[in-house]
């Protein structure tokens, strides 16, 4: 029994210290191999600020905008958004045509709401002889564009190339001239994947994407017929390539290069890969969000919880003396082991908990429920020894018979958090889905804590006989009554 204990210990000391070690605030993060993972705190919108943005369907009446194409258009952007790396985003629907977006610590607005409120609708253009200028909008009818004469407009993609036998034109200023209409061969829906790769020798970011079966037969067909032509690339309504066919692409893939930041490459694969949106959309309204109140806010929360965890330590170590000092440790624990999963997440599961003001509320209450199961045992523990029996004995009955209060309650509490974090996922309340996940986790720790921390300290003050004098167990005598 003294061993397993021993080992116990042991492995409660390593959990701790790592814990520890994770919630450094200077933490350099984990670099083992290709592991590479960040370590740190972040936080919501409500805490750090960032972008609130109101979207609207571009269309002369918001009632000719189906319920599905809203919905549809809503995955998309939040799809898009989780692929900037966003932490719990905000996108839920706002009427019939709009959606309200909130992204916590946006560093570049302009970038992202380019990258999610673009249509992202990729197209390839038959330009037969005549090559089309980098930077020209066009206008899309159908299964033909028309270049709108006059407007260009700067795109951070230079230079574009499909992969095979073919050249580019060099980066020319759009002029006014009117261009005849133009064919589209193919759009970005008979692409089957894209992702950024880099140049082996100047490490430049480009495009590379496969086709479809029928996009690959597309393509090499027309690739075929049209050598020594112009195939335009454009990329919501804007021109952003002209390559020149020189041999018959038929290998079903290709690039797209140019002077990329790697920023910049990776919002058109997000673009790319997530589809054009059903209706377009435009920006109605957008504004930066400051922490000052969330700020405020935190500092009197973490007050607040300051404030109740010194009371809870001092009622726990007057009231249960000896276990209420080993439940004030093992409760220093559970605080040290909720914070890590924070920061660090559970690989597999969630790679980190943004932390909200609701968030935090589940972390606060979390903390009284890790109390109340301490409280459970020590009340079975102080009921066996009024009824004679000995310190060990009463040890553990106190935790066998507290266990199946202890199971069922927090067992209705993570049933709880399962709702919420389903109505939170159905109905875009992060918030809510915040509050629950804080909450499931403290829940769960503390059945660690509370059943095997505690307990593993309390059997070593038995092995190492600290003391058998009842009254530090919170009784004055045994009682056979």
């Amino acid at each position: 029994m003294r061993e397993r204990n021993f080992v116990m210990l042991v492995i409660i000391i390593f959990i701790a210290l790592f814990a520890g070690w994770i919630l450094q605030p200077d933490n350099p993060g984990l670099r083992i191999g290709p592991l590479n993972k960040e370590i740190k705190i972040h936080e919501g919108l409500d805490l750090q600020g960032g972008l609130q943005v109101l979207l609207q369907a571009d269309v002369a009446d918001c009632a000719s905008v189906s319920d599905d194409s809203m919905e549809a258009a809503k995955t998309i952007v939040e799809s898009r958004i989780n692929g900037l790396g966003v932490t719990e985003p905000l996108i839920q629907r706002s009427g019939t045509c709009r959606l309200i977006v909130q992204l916590p610590g946006i560093s570049n607005p302009d970038d992202a709401i380019r990258t999610f409120g673009g249509t992202g609708l990729l197209e390839f253009i038959d330009a037969g002889s005549t090559p089309l200028t980098q930077g020209q909008v066009v206008q899309t009818t159908g299964l033909s564009t028309v270049v709108v004469p006059g407007q260009a407009t700067p795109v951070p993609t230079p230079t574009v190339a499909t992969s095979g036998s073919v050249t580019t034109t060099s980066p020319v200023t759009a002029t006014e001239s009117v261009t005849p209409t133009f064919r589209t061969v193919m759009t970005g829906a008979q692409l089957r994947s894209a992702s950024v790769a880099f140049q082996q020798t100047t490490n430049q970011p480009f495009i590379q994407f496969t086709l479809s079966d029928d996009g690959a037969k597309i393509f090499g067909d027309y690739t075929a017929k049209n050598v020594n032509k112009y195939l335009a690339i454009t990329m919501d309504k804007m021109v952003i390539s002209s390559p020149v066919i020189k041999s018959p692409i038929t290998g079903g893939s290709g690039i797209i290069e140019g002077q990329f930041t790697l920023q910049e490459a990776h919002n058109l694969v997000l673009q790319l890969k997530y589809g054009s949106l059903p209706v377009p959309l435009k920006v109605v309204q957008s504004s930066s969000v400051g922490p000052t109140l969330g700020r405020d806010s935190v500092n009197r929360s973490i007050t607040a919880g300051i404030i109740g965890l010194v009371i809870v330590v001092l009622f726990m170590l007057l009231y249960y003396r000896l276990p209420g000092l080993l439940a004030d440790l093992a409760l220093t624990v559970y605080a040290m082991i909720v914070l890590a999963i924070y920061k660090f997440g559970i690989p597999g599961v969630f790679d980190f908990v943004t932390l909200t003001l609701p968030g935090i509320a589940g972390f606060i209450l979390s903390v009284g429920m890790a109390v109340d199961a301490n409280i459970l045992i020590f009340e079975r523990m102080k009921e066996e020894l009024r009824a004679g029996r000995t310190l060990q004995m009463a040890i553990e009955a106190g935790f066998q018979r507290a266990w199946s209060s202890i199971r069922d309650s927090n067992m209705s509490t993570l049933i709880t958090c399962g709702i919420l974090l389903w109505y939170g996922a159905s109905f875009g309340a992060s918030i809510v889905a915040g509050f629950a996940l804080t909450l499931a986790i403290g829940v769960l720790v503390s059945l660690f804590t509370a059943v095997t921390v505690t307990r593993t300290f309390l059997r070593l003050t038995l092995d190492f006989n600290v003391t058998e004098n009842l009254w530090w167990f919170g009784i004055s005598q045994p009682s056979n009554e």
